[in-house]
């Protein structure tokens, strides 16, 4: 990283360490946020092709808070999970694991990619009070705003898998095509912002372990929505939304609200799909007053 953060003061103020779990036959690199005696743990998952640095922003805003934030399997410094497909079902079960082993009954926060995992696990009986899904893909990628460079992306890890080993590695990390992905997300005007942004995905976006996981994630991230998955999450979800996401427009997040039995709904205006870089607190703050003690015994 050669661009500082914006947030760099605010994040140093948080203590943080790094840990290893093993989960499911393999280990699961994370890192723990915050005070251990906090008056709330989140364990966050984020999104496709991330790894744990970028929620940092949104950490940053959120003193007082445990956050328990673990690399994907197969991304950042976690390796992928022996002798499985990286499908959905294999993220959800790892993700049902590591809480299992880390950081039962806390609150669990999924970020684009991470909204449909932390869904998924869930919806399928992870064990959580309440549920926050920040940029949550709220609709089939392929039928969005940009569904027509959704279909180009398909083709381009198509063809990352297909060809042969070193091509194939070279295309799925060149540095071009992950600058015009991340000049596609970016809305902020602030120049100094968006370097930040594009320094960052130049950064991490490419540290995946090889790529037949990151096929195999992308296939799962295109393949599903938190829709299937929403009627079955009782506990209280907080929806944190961009009103200019070119992944889920916000029509569609409307929609997703209504289908949860206990949703709240929080637009930001005025962001796409990257809030945790552009607005992390108006974010935070959201996730402040929706894990605020309500009563005696609260959590």
């Amino acid at each position: 990283m050669s661009v500082a953060s914006p947030y760099s003061s605010l994040l140093a103020e948080i203590s943080v360490e790094r840990r290893e779990a093993d989960v499911l036959g393999g280990t699961t690199a994370y890192w723990v946020y915050g005070p251990a005696d906090a008056q709330a743990t989140i364990v966050a998952v984020h999104g496709f092709r991330g790894e744990h640095h970028g929620l940092e922003p949104v950490v940053a805003h959120l003193p007082g808070f445990r956050v328990i934030s673990p690399d994907l399997p197969g991304f950042g410094e976690t390796a992928p999970l022996p002798g499985r497909r990286h499908d959905l079902d294999a993220y959800a079960a790892w993700l049902t694991a590591f809480v299992a082993e880390v950081a039962p009954g806390a609150v669990i926060l999924g970020h684009s990619f991470g909204s449909i995992v932390v869904s998924a696990a869930v919806a399928a009986g992870l064990e959580t009070p309440k549920v926050v899904l920040v940029n949550p893909i709220g609709a089939p990628a392929l039928e969005g705003p940009r569904g027509i460079l959704t279909r180009l992306a398909v083709f381009y890890y198509w063809a990352g898998a297909a060809l042969p080993g070193r091509l194939g590695e070279a295309l799925l990390r060149n540095g071009v095509i992950v600058r015009v992905m991340s000049v596609s997300m970016a809305k902020t005007r602030d120049g100094g912002l968006r370097r930040f942004i594009h320094d960052q995905h130049d950064t991490y976006f490419s540290r995946f372990a090889d790529r037949d996981v990151l096929r195999d994630a992308f296939v799962a991230s295109v393949s599903h929505d938190v829709r299937e998955f929403a009627p079955r999450i009782a506990q209280p979800t907080l929806l944190v939304a961009a009103q200019k996401d070119d992944i889920t427009p916000i029509e569609a997040e409307r929609t997703l609200a209504t289908l949860f039995p206990h949703a709240e709904l929080v637009e930001i205006p005025d962001v796409g799909h990257l809030i945790h870089y552009e607005t992390p607190e108006p974010a935070a703050a959201a996730i402040r007053r929706f894990l605020a003690p309500s009563g005696p015994g609260t959590r």
